[in-house]
């Protein structure tokens, strides 16, 4: 059954998760080391999972969890390849798609940014959330529900 994961401390589109779930009668995991406190939303399908502060704590708790008919709601560009490489869906807050396709220039161009950061260059923020965005994540979120609910190809590991 499918499962939506969500690297809740920063997430803007919350209340989209929500909706969808409901909708589609999935399970979420918001999950947070309280360090943007938010209101839990009261619904039977929505479990709060609070992690120690630490470095990656919320993210190792998702990544140690999410199978591979599971979709993971992050910003996080480390999380989301973490998910992929264990067969799940990735979509960002803005509906941009994770993919094995575009994860690894993601990584790097994380790398460079880090790298400029270092030196003492502005690299900017992420930009706002636009009503286009949330619309977008949407369809993203839709998409990758019905990728990860499709059954998957049998391993091909074995004898046979």
């Amino acid at each position: 059954m499918t499962e939506i994961y969500v690297d809740a401390d920063a997430c803007p589109v919350r209340e989209e998760v929500y909706r969808v779930a409901g909708r589609l009668g999935l399970v979420v995991h918001l999950v947070s080391n309280g360090s943007r406190p938010f209101r839990p939303p009261g619904l039977p399908n929505v479990f709060m999972v609070s992690v120690p502060d630490g470095a990656d704590l919320a993210d190792d708790w998702i990544a140690e969890r999410i199978q591979p008919d599971d979709v993971c709601v992050t910003t996080d560009i480390p999380l989301a390849a973490r998910c992929l490489a264990r067969g799940a869906q990735a979509v960002a807050p803005n509906g941009h798609v994770w993919t094995r396709d575009n994860i690894g220039n993601a990584l790097a161009g994380r790398e460079v940014a880090r790298h400029l950061r270092e030196i003492g260059a502005n690299t900017g923020g992420p930009a706002p959330l636009a009503k286009s965005d949330r619309s977008k994540f949407l369809s993203a979120l839709d998409a990758a529900i019905t990728l990860a609910r499709r059954p998957k190809p049998p391993s091909r590991g074995g004898a046979a």
